[in-house]
């Protein structure tokens, strides 16, 4: 079984724009998930760059970029890709 990937963003920019917030996730995603998705720290994921109006701050849910990213945004796109069978 692959698992979902889940990559935070912690630049400085992503870090100001609320990616602190995201932190949590590491605590709520193991209890919710088990081994099934793995979190990541990243200290930059070069998004902010290649756009002109930053919607930080990004998370990669395995490949899908979730900009402007909330606790609520990434647990649901998890649950989007179990239920779709893309574990």
């Amino acid at each position: 079984m692959n698992k979902v990937i889940v990559k935070i963003c912690m630049g400085t920019t992503c870090f100001v724009m609320g990616a602190s917030e995201l932190q949590e996730l590491t605590d709520i995603i193991p209890e919710k998930y088990g081994d099934k998705v793995e979190v990541v720290a990243s200290t930059c994921l070069d998004f902010c760059s290649s756009n002109e109006e930053s919607k930080a701050p990004y998370v990669m849910v395995d490949y899908d970029v979730i900009s402007k990213a909330t606790v609520e945004k990434v647990l649901e796109a998890i649950d989007g890709k179990l239920k779709n069978g893309q574990e």
